[in-house]
C-alpha cells in the first residue's frame, strides 16, 4: 500500500510539473508570435501560399531531381515524409480536444493557424534546403544547420537538436501511441501495453532501414490512409449536410464569442485552436523542415513551396473533416478548462472521451463502425508520424555527431533507439491529459527558437524566393519568344 501512495505522489508531482511548464512555454507570447510571424511572412512573400499554389501542386507530381554528391528522396517522396509527420493523432484526437475545450470556435483558429502557417513553411523548408548538410546516408539538415550557418550561433543550433531529440524523440511519440492504445483499448479491448509492445516492434523494423525505407513506406501508406479517411469523412457530413450551415455558423460565431454559450471561453478557443493546429501541421516547429533537407530539388525554393501545401492537406483538408464530422453529427461536449463544468451536453454518455466524438460521428451513419475505423485510421496515422519523429531526431543526432566515428554515432543511435521504444510504452499506459501535455511542451520548446530564428532569416529566403521566380519568368518569357 505504501508503494502505490507512493507511486501516486511522485505521479501527482510529475502532472505537476509539466503543468507548470506548459503553462511557462505556451504564454499567451507565443500564440502572438507564431500568428505575428505567419502574417508577417505572408506580406513579405506577398502571400505565396495563395499565389503560387498552382506551381506546389505541379511541384509535388514533378520528375525526381538527381545529384552526383550524396543521395536523397525526390521532391514527393519529402512531401509524404513530412505529411506523414503532420497527419497524426492530432487530426483526430487533436481536433476533438480543440473542439471539448474550446468550442467550435476553436476550428476557425485552427484554419488561421494553417493559412499563416503555411508561409512559415515556405520559410523553414526553403532554409533547410539552402543550409542542408551531406551525410552517409544522404542529404540532412534543419534548424540546427540555418542557425549555424545561416546565423553563425553553434550553441544556439546544439541547443536547438538537442530539444529536438527530446522534443520529437521523447515527448511527442507518447502522444501518437496513446491515442493509438485509446481506440484500440475501446474498439477492441485490448490492453495499452500490448498496442504500446506492437507499436515498438514495428517501428524498430522501418526505422532500422534508414531513411530510404521510411520514405518507401511513407510514399506509399500515407496517401491511402489520408485519401480513405477523408473519403468516410465525406460520406458522414454529406449524410448531415442540412447541419452544414449551423455549423459553419456555430464555427464562425464561437470564434469571436458572439454565441453567448460560448462568450466566457474565446481565450481557450484561440489558445486550444492555435496549440491544436501548431500540432497538427507543425509549421513553425522545425520538423518539416528537417525532412525538406533531405529532398533532392534544384532550388531550395521547390521544396518550400512543397511542404507549404503540405499545411493545407492536413489542417484544411483533413483536420476540416474531422472538425465537420463531429459538429455535423453533433457527438461532441465542451468544457470550461477553468472550472471543469461542462457548458454544451450533446452526447452526455461520450463524456470527455475525445476518440469517442470522432467515433460517434462515424457511427451515426456507419452503424457499429466508428470503433474501428477510427482505430484503424489512428493506427494508420500514429505509425507513420511516429516514422517522421524518429527521422527528425535521428537526423539531429547525426548533426549532432559530426566530426566523430561512424561507430560513435550508431552507439548514440542506438541509445536513443532504445529510450524511444520505452517512452513509447510508457505513453500507450499513461492518462491522455499528461501525455498531451507533455507534447504541447516539446513543440513550444522548439517553436520558440525556431521561429524568432525564421524572423532574424528572412530577408536569406526571400532572396532564394526571389530568385526562382526570376527564372521561372525568364523560362516563360524565353519560351513565348521561341
Amino acid at each position: 500500500m505504501q508503494i502505490i501512495h507512493y507511486i501516486c505522489k511522485v505521479k501527482k508531482m510529475f502532472e505537476k510539473i509539466v503543468n507548470t511548464l506548459n503553462d511557462i512555454v505556451w504564454s499567451p507570447a507565443l500564440i502572438i508570435l507564431l500568428i505575428g510571424a505567419g502574417i508577417y511572412f505572408t506580406i513579405r512573400t506577398r502571400c505565396v501560399q495563395v499565389r503560387r499554389i498552382g506551381l506546389m501542386v505541379r511541384l509535388l507530381f514533378s520528375r525526381k531531381e538527381t545529384s552526383e554528391e550524396v543521395s536523397g528522396v525526390s521532391s514527393f517522396q519529402a512531401f509524404c515524409m513530412a505529411l506523414s509527420g503532420r497527419v497524426g493523432t492530432g487530426n483526430i484526437v487533436g481536433v476533438a480536444t480543440a473542439i471539448a475545450l474550446g468550442g467550435p470556435g476553436a476550428v476557425f483558429w485552427m484554419w488561421v493557424t494553417a493559412f499563416f502557417g503555411a508561409s512559415t513553411a515556405f520559410m523553414e523548408s526553403t532554409l533547410a534546403q539552402k543550409y542542408k548538410f551531406p551525410h552517409h546516408s544522404g542529404w540532412r539538415g534543419g534548424p540546427a544547420c540555418y542557425i549555424e550557418k545561416g546565423l553563425g550561433i553553434k550553441w544556439l543550433a546544439v541547443l536547438f537538436a538537442i530539444m529536438t531529440v527530446f522534443g520529437y524523440g521523447l515527448l511527442l511519440p507518447p502522444v501518437q501511441v496513446n491515442g493509438m492504445s485509446s481506440a484500440f483499448n475501446n474498439s477492441f479491448g485490448i490492453p495499452p501495453i500490448v498496442t504500446g509492445i506492437v507499436v515498438v516492434i514495428l517501428i524498430a523494423l522501418v526505422i532500422v532501414g534508414g531513411m530510404s525505407r521510411i520514405a518507401h513506406v511513407a510514399s506509399v501508406i500515407t496517401p491511402f490512409m489520408a485519401i480513405g479517411y477523408v473519403l468516410i469523412s465525406f460520406v458522414v457530413i454529406a449524410v448531415n449536410f442540412r447541419s452544414i450551415p449551423a455549423v459553419f455558423a456555430s464555427i464562425f460565431n464561437g470564434a469571436f464569442g458572439v454565441n453567448p454559450i460560448f462568450g466566457g471561453i474565446v481565450g481557450s478557443a484561440i489558445s486550444m485552436g492555435v496549440k491544436r493546429g501548431l500540432f497538427s501541421n507543425e509549421a513553425g516547429q522545425g520538423g518539416g523542415a528537417i525532412v525538406s533537407a533531405s529532398a533532392i530539388v534544384s532550388n531550395p525554393a521547390k521544396q518550400g513551396l512543397v511542404q507549404a501545401f503540405s499545411v493545407y492537406i492536413d489542417t484544411l483538408l483533413v483536420c476540416t473533416a474531422t472538425a465537420l464530422m463531429i459538429l455535423s453529427s453533433g457527438t461532441y461536449n465542451v468544457f470550461s478548462q477553468q472550472t471543469g463544468e461542462m457548458i454544451v451536453c450533446n452526447s452526455p454518455d461520450l463524456a470527455d472521451n475525445y476518440v469517442g466524438f470522432t467515433q460517434g460521428a462515424v457511427d451515426t451513419v456507419f452503424h457499429g463502425f466508428g470503433s474501428t475505423f477510427v482505430a484503424i485510421a489512428l493506427a494508420f496515422f500514429a505509425f507513420t508520424t511516429l516514422m517522421s519523429y524518429s527521422f527528425y531526431s535521428e537526423s539531429s543526432i547525426m548533426w549532432l555527431c559530426r566530426g566523430r566515428s561512424m561507430r560513435f554515432e550508431k552507439t548514440v543511435l542506438a541509445i536513443y533507439r532504445l529510450a524511444l521504444f520505452g517512452m513509447m510504452i510508457l505513453g500507450a499506459c499513461f492518462g491522455s491529459g499528461t501525455v498531451w501535455t507533455l507534447g504541447d511542451v516539446g513543440i513550444g520548446l522548439t517553436t520558440w527558437i525556431n521561429v524568432a530564428v525564421l524572423l532574424i532569416l528572412c530577408p536569406q529566403a526571400l532572396k532564394t524566393l526571389s530568385d526562382f521566380e526570376m527564372e521561372l519568368r525568364d523560362k516563360k518569357h524565353t519560351y513565348i519568344n521561341n
